[in-house]
């Protein structure tokens, strides 16, 4: 099933319950993603390979951390302190 083409600036991806939800986000170059911690006690991070721009500070709950994406690509992630936790930013060309 194809993932629906988001026409916003910027999508907002929730932390909650060790989860990136969405965990997988289709956007146009030029957009922006924005994490959103709504964990209670825990701090999350953003990894996403050096290559690809590396690792975010942590983001601590209540907090949030936006990239914006200028290449078209595929770019998977993870957060640093918690591996299991996975996501992927695909950003199309219009």
């Amino acid at each position: 099933m194809p993932l629906p083409l988001c026409a916003q600036q910027t999508i907002d991806v929730v932390i909650q319950n060790y989860r990136f939800e969405p965990a997988q986000v289709r956007i146009r170059p030029g957009d922006t993603v924005r994490w959103h911690n709504q964990e209670k006690r825990t701090s999350h991070s953003v990894l996403f390979p050096a290559d690809q721009g590396g690792e975010s500070e942590r983001i601590f709950p209540e907090e949030s951390w936006a990239r914006r994406f200028e290449a078209p690509g595929r770019y998977a992630y993870s957060c640093g302190p918690h591996p299991e936790m996975k996501g992927l930013v695909e950003v199309v060309a219009p």
